[in-house]
């Protein structure tokens, strides 16, 4: 138009709601089509998304359904963002849709793109894929394993604790195996190996954080350090109103991450000299414990990534 500059035409945003036998997907105009979670489906829909200019497809992760559309879409050129479906719903119902229904849900994560403009997630690769799976399985198990346990401490029969006794020796063998499995996938792949070999070197960061860290947290070596802390959700929050200056506290992220990265915190805050050292000021300056060891967290994974982008090992500060 005379007077107006041309710009280039933004990202088109398609929501899909994806479940076992269906693939809904709507436009921000509200026009929905579904298509089965199938092959052919699966090829209607990115000749879809491709006719569509810049198509950009928002849905949510669900468990493994999504894990052969995700790859065809990234093998057309299709940008794809997977979406928290806890922050999906929240923002829906900000958006006055109250309702639920596959449709609805599509079209909410249209508009979702539309409002936030999220970054394109490229596919991770079915390997990595299938580490996160391993990943996730030993961490279930490591868990229930630890409730078997508090189970046998408070158990008086004989014949219970022996069937918890057997429970628990299952699995220990079950984690060992996972572990193995883990750690053979891990070192077959340079990029993971390499990454593997710098964070165990860190004092405090053992194995099991590695592959926590490896599985959980592709981003580290290459995002910058307050995106990386808020991923992982160790990143203070401001929460003020006015006058008012409240605490500031920690939200959102990778809850199972930072599980495992407390633990880790807890153990560098003892064997790590530089960390030691940050903690035990922290805890001279006032601080309550908790927030000393999420302070440590937060300079544990800001560490690991500086390592990892860098390309070294850990090596003690100079006095």
């Amino acid at each position: 138009m005379q007077g107006q500059e041309m710009t280039e035409a933004g990202p088109v945003y398609l929501g899909v709601d994806v479940s076992k036998a269906r693939l809904d997907f709507c436009r921000l105009d509200g026009v929905c089509h579904g298509v089965a979670n199938d092959r052919a489906g699966i090829a209607v829909l990115v000749r879809r998304a491709r006719r569509a200019g810049r198509g950009h497809l928002v849905m949510e992760p669900t468990g493994r359904l999504h894990h052969d559309l995700w790859p065809a879409l990234d093998r057309a050129g299709v940008a794809v963002t997977p979406v928290n479906p806890a922050r999906a719903r929240s923002f829906a119902r900000a958006d006055g849709l109250l309702a639920k229904t596959d449709e609805i849900d599509a079209a909410a994560l249209a508009r979702f793109g539309a409002a936030t403009a999220p970054a394109p997630v490229p596919w991770p690769g079915g390997k990595i894929i299938e580490i996160r799976e391993l990943e996730a399985a030993h961490r279930a198990l490591v868990t229930e394993r630890g409730k078997l346990k508090t189970r046998l401490g408070e158990a008086s029969l004989a014949l219970i604790r022996r069937q918890l006794r057997d429970r628990i020796a299952q699995a220990t063998r079950q984690i060992a195996a996972l572990e193995a499995e883990l750690d053979a996938r891990i070192k077959a792949l340079p990029e993971l190996a390499r990454r593997r070999n710098i964070l165990v070197s860190i004092p405090g960061l053992g194995a099991t954080t590695a592959r926590a860290i490896i599985a959980g947290l592709g981003e580290i070596g290459t995002a910058s350090h307050k995106p990386l802390a808020a991923l992982t959700g160790v990143a203070p929050m401001n929460w003020d109103s006015g006058k008012m200056r409240g605490k500031r506290r920690i939200n959102g992220g990778r809850a199972a991450l930072r599980a495992t990265l407390d633990m880790a915190a807890l153990a560098a805050s003892r064997c790590n000299p530089d960390l030691r050292t940050f903690y035990q000021r922290l805890i001279s300056a006032g601080k309550p414990p908790k927030l000393a060891l999420t302070a440590v967290m937060r300079k544990l994974i800001i560490l690991a990534n500086t390592l990892i982008r860098e390309d070294r090992q850990w090596t003690p500060s100079r006095p």
